[in-house]
């Protein structure tokens, strides 16, 4: 299962990104090869996706959750969506989107999202909401935590810290709207420890 559209603007990308900011990987060995997971990354800047899609490389599969506004521009969204990446309305409860993300799951992709929904400068811990839980949840797929630098300079190195695998905790079938904001909260605390940061 490929996508070449992907594999080719990584490939294009990936020597822009590094002159621009080169990263470092750190904890491969931690991301499974034999299963799809949800990579749940901090989000501080507009290359936060770039710079995780540009260090895994082409050999992994992988899908991203993407802002809507981003996938409404001309040509660029035409593109972005022939590489995978699907559009999530933030402002509201996108149905659409998050049936997209368990199908992407359950079919083997490796899905990339951002658990605070928003860029920020420093933690806050009021504004995690338990989507990304519920969609591993219902997907059936370990949450893999993903730390990036902060502050990020050009020309300055950009940590990328991928941490063991976690296991949401719930109960029954489908978990409940609190297990997935405690399970959210906990893959975050996870994410800012990479890092040596404090959650809350």
């Amino acid at each position: 299962m490929r996508n070449r559209v992907y594999e080719f603007l990584v490939a294009i990308v990936r020597p822009i990104a590094w002159l621009f900011f080169p990263y470092r990987l750190e904890g491969r060995e931690n991301l499974p090869k034999d299963e799809p997971v949800l990579l749940c990354a901090n989000h501080s800047s507009g290359w936060d996706p770039v710079l995780i899609a540009c260090s895994l490389g082409i050999g992994q599969r992988m899908r991203v959750m993407s802002k809507k506004q981003l996938m409404d521009i001309p040509v660029l969204g035409w593109i972005l969506k022939k590489a995978g990446v699907f559009a999530v309305d933030r402002g509201n409860s996108d149905i659409v989107a998050v049936k997209t993300a368990i199908g992407s799951l359950k079919e083997g992709w490796s899905l990339l999202i951002f658990p605070e929904g928003t860029r920020l400068k420093k933690p806050q811990p009021e504004l995690v909401k338990g989507g990304a839980a519920m969609i591993a949840i219902r997907s059936g797929v370990r949450m893999v935590p993903v730390f990036l630098t902060m502050e990020k300079k050009l020309f300055r190195r950009v940590r990328i810290v991928i941490g063991a695998p976690y296991s949401p905790v719930y109960t029954g079938r489908k978990g409940t709207a609190e297990e997935y904001q405690a399970n959210a909260e906990e893959i975050m605390r996870q994410i800012y420890a990479l890092g040596d940061m404090e959650w809350k």
